[in-house]
């Protein structure tokens, strides 16, 4: 497409912009954020064949799961603080990349550690995509002088976090007809679709709408800041995923990172994370929490109830994905459903207390529930998975500050993988050795209480008021 040439200086766009958003702009913007979720949750169903295959104890494949979190969770506001100094498409690129070279590493070197190395690859190469694609149609707003289709952030929120609930699926059908090396092989062409779509179709970076200040270079990049939050990540996320007090340790470790990082961030001229901002708008900094709360009860039951249904209620791999077919369908219907919907409050409510619901089902649960039930609580959680990702979206779009998008949209992610985090703790704990049915109820009781802060915290949230439905009310909340 050719692009339009850039906005001057300071405008924002119109409802009266004539451009429009074309399929050849959006193909590549949307199946880029596919790759990270879809990534994310198909290793659900892969971690029993993979320790049967590779002969690896669970305790140390579960690090499969835990190094693509840790790796999204730092990458993904890096790889947006890149997107928005740099430029979106060379950072989209470059991921891509990496991706495709991480589907191949499994297939060629048949070792848990290339796995494990491909897995972390996958993790940073597919965290480009989300904030890449926000800066990206921001951008192509500002360039075509008109609104953002809420159709379109839809799209992307579908494509970024309700496809998540697509992978176990996916995943269980690909171990089935061609073992666990194909849930890596599937990238590939995704990636390559997205690669050669984003190189004829995206406006290069140099059509960027002017920015005001000085040109960016690396010292924006704030690599302090980033060592920081990831040493604090990574030393909580050790210390949850084997819980013992001889690691203890770690939490004080991390506390003590946490506090260096907050110092250093209200003294750094371009911080990593914008400590100044987030207090300032306090709309976007609830719009993580209840984007942590919310995807602590997804993950939850994504990992928890599956490797019940396997572990207890004695479903092969594929199966326990087939189970979990409810939930993908009706996040994806509920997304589309919802796509044009400008009212935040309503659908953030219920992506909250329809879980709760879910959760409390999870408590009457045993090994011997008939099949429905396990559907009809699969489908349950499907519902509240869709309304969540497209309203938060919404949300994130209009509260972040417009030159902070990609940083923001990364650190959307970053909450979303805080939550899984713990969820992977809460999982560590109510099956410590095997999946029982206690520790599903004691997970239910969990999801619960969670979730139902979530829906308390969006009902009080003053920014969700429905007048407030249309603006961008980040614009105006620059960094200092």
């Amino acid at each position: 497409m050719t692009a339009a040439q850039p906005a001057p200086s300071g405008s924002t766009p119109t409802a009266e912009g004539t451009g429009r958003f074309t399929w050849r702009f959006v193909t590549p913007v949307l199946v880029g954020p596919v790759l990270n979720p879809i990534n994310t949750s198909m290793i659900a169903v892969a971690l029993v064949p993979i320790s049967h295959d590779l002969h690896v104890a669970t305790s140390v494949v579960v690090w499969l799961v835990a190094g693509l979190y840790l790796a999204s969770a730092i990458a993904q506001p890096t790889m947006g603080k890149l997107a928005d100094v740099f430029g979106p498409k060379r950072v989209y690129l470059v991921g891509l990349v990496v991706v495709l070279v991480a589907g191949i590493l499994p297939n060629i070197w048949h070792d848990f550690s290339a796995v494990l190395i491909a897995r972390i690859l996958i993790g940073i190469g597919t965290s480009a995509a989300y904030p890449s694609s926000m800066a990206l149609i921001r951008d192509q707003s500002t360039r075509l002088d008109r609104k953002t289709p809420p159709a379109l952030l839809s799209g992307i929120s579908i494509a970024s976090q309700t496809t998540a609930a697509v992978g176990p699926v996916l995943g269980g059908v690909l171990i089935e007809f061609f073992g666990w090396q194909s849930i890596f092989l599937v990238n590939i062409p995704l990636a390559a679709i997205a690669l050669v779509t984003a190189i004829m179709w995206v406006p290069a970076d140099k059509t960027r709408p002017a920015r005001t200040g000085p040109k960016p270079t690396l010292r924006d990049i704030d690599p302090v800041g980033i060592v920081l939050f990831a040493g604090a990540l990574a030393s909580l996320l050790v210390f949850l995923l084997d819980l013992k007090l001889s690691l203890l340790w770690l939490v004080g470790l991390s506390a003590v990172l946490v506090a260096i990082l907050l110092w250093w961030s209200l003294r750094s001229r371009h911080p990593f994370i914008d400590i100044r901002m987030l207090r300032r708008n306090g709309a976007l900094s609830r719009t993580y929490l209840r984007m942590l709360l919310i995807y602590f009860g997804a993950y939850t039951m994504m990992y928890g109830f599956s490797q019940w249904v396997q572990g207890s209620a004695g479903y092969s791999a594929d199966q326990a994905g087939f189970i979990q077919l409810p939930t993908a369908v009706l996040a994806a219907l509920t997304s589309i459903m919802i796509a044009k919907n400008r009212r935040l409050r309503l659908p953030l409510v219920l992506s909250g207390a329809i879980p709760f619901v879910g959760g409390i089902v999870l408590v009457f649960l045993t090994g011997a529930s008939p099949l429905w039930i396990l559907l009809l609580v699969a489908a349950i959680f499907g519902v509240p998975q869709g309304l969540a990702s497209v309203s938060n979206q919404q949300a994130l779009y209009r509260q972040a500050p417009g030159d902070q998008l990609g940083t923001a949209s990364g650190l959307s992610r970053t909450a979303v993988y805080l939550g899984s985090i713990l969820s992977s703790a809460a999982i560590g704990l109510a099956f410590p050795h095997a999946p029982t049915d206690s520790g599903l109820h004691g997970l239910g009781i969990a999801v619960a209480i969670v979730v139902g802060l979530a829906a308390l915290l969006a009902l009080v949230d003053p920014a969700l008021r429905d007048g407030a439905k249309s603006e961008r009310v980040g614009d105006g909340l620059k960094a200092e």
